[in-house]
């Protein structure tokens, strides 16, 4: 990477970055790149909390973290930049806090806002680099595609339960996400951390290393992981290195089709219907096998009789509950079948909505025509009904 400015360094960083200074490859002029990078995290969950660490302890002279999330508790199994005493602060101030700490020598700007189709060209036009740790297929794509607009290179990684990828896009001459990736998998074979479960040291694996790409990208040393994909399997600590070229039929990257940011929930196919503000449940369009928890609340207020049916696991259950619910996992719903009442109405509820999905289309195989999937699952419910009920 070239910058146009490298500045000197002060007694301070001399200090603090010496064991940079003595590195073949990195030494003083490595170090000043690093002071003159401008570097993005989009998101300081467990991608970015690693990879922000390292990064500002490497000296990055200016970090920017895009994150619209508070702290919750369940976050801190993985999301090692925050503390308990961070629990409901913004993961923004929470990231800035921890990162002047470590080191008060670099900028950091909290962006507190949600990444969108309207703002992530002003906001990434603004970096030398970017460092993708969302943990859905919107904002990769969304970030995908401002990152080829803009000419930006992308480190992207994720993870899924004992997995992780780990790949530079977007570099010139390199594939983007696109190219990886043409068209997102279902959402139904794409559950979130939430739902699938996330090993917590794997993000700690995956956003290390996307530091290290980052900071082999500015300082120009070492081979960057440009058209190659790198599979992690933390369980059997297994990893695999696979060669992706670009694509010339990409829209992005190789016939520029893309020419502006669209509609990627829509094109992701993901649910949109977590409400936003002033959007009511009229204004949702729902299936004859779906119901939102304010329809739910209402008649369940109004004494109608309906089977609350919580599919989530037993521990999942000791954590908060629907009040009425019956618990019987999705895994055992096909021995308990027999003892659901047909010509009662049954409302299936899990955690964000997936596996009450599932359970609803098979209920309805089964013959069970009156059972509904609650949109959102117990974590709307939360949002929307009761804000008493623990948030996992």
């Amino acid at each position: 990477m070239v910058f146009e400015n490298e500045p000197d360094l002060t007694a301070d960083e001399l200090q603090r970055y010496h064991r940079h200074l003595i590195l073949p490859g990195i030494g003083e002029p490595g170090q000043r790149r690093l002071k003159a990078a401008r570097v993005l995290l989009i998101g300081a969950g467990g991608l970015g909390s690693p990879a922000a660490l390292y990064l500002a302890a490497a000296g990055v002279g200016r970090l920017g973290i895009v994150d619209a999330d508070a702290v919750d508790i369940s976050n801190l199994q993985r999301q090692v930049l925050h503390g308990t005493r961070d629990v409901g602060l913004p993961k923004t101030q929470s990231a800035y806090d921890r990162l002047r700490d470590l080191n008060p020598l670099i900028d950091v700007e909290p962006i507190q806002v949600r990444l969108s189709s309207a703002n992530a060209l002003e906001i990434i036009r603004r970096f030398d680099l970017v460092l993708d740790g969302s943990d859905n297929f919107p904002t990769r794509y969304l970030v995908n595609d401002a990152c080829v607009l803009l000419g930006k290179t992308n480190v992207q990684g994720s993870v899924s339960r004992f997995d992780g990828q780990l790949s530079v896009l977007s570099a010139p001459d390199g594939p983007c996400y696109r190219c990886l990736f043409p068209e997102p998998p279902p959402p139904e074979l794409a559950p979130n951390c939430a739902e699938a479960g996330v090993f917590g040291v794997l993000p700690g694996m995956i956003g290390a290393m996307q530091a290290t790409e980052a900071i082999k990208l500015i300082v120009g040393i070492g081979e960057p992981l440009i058209g190659k994909l790198l599979l992690v399997d933390a369980l059997h600590m297994r990893f695999r290195t696979i060669e992706v070229a670009r694509d010339a039929g990409c829209p992005a990257c190789g016939t520029r089709e893309i020419a502006t940011l669209q509609d990627y929930e829509a094109f992701c196919g993901e649910d949109t219907k977590t409400q936003r503000p002033n959007e009511t449940d009229a204004d949702e369009a729902l299936s004859d096998d779906e119901i939102t928890p304010n329809r739910l609340a209402a008649r369940l207020r109004q004494g109608e009789p309906i089977t609350v049916l919580d599919v989530r696991e037993p521990y999942e259950w000791a954590i908060a509950r629907l009040p009425q619910a019956r618990l019987v996992p999705l895994s055992a719903l096909p021995q308990a079948v027999h003892s659901l009442a047909r010509d009662t109405e049954i409302v299936a509820y899990c955690h964000h909505g997936m596996r009450s999905a599932a359970a609803t289309a098979w209920l309805r195989d089964q013959g069970f025509n009156r059972v509904r999937n609650l949109v959102g699952g117990i974590d709307r419910w939360s949002v929307e009904i009761d804000p008493t009920l623990r948030r996992y």
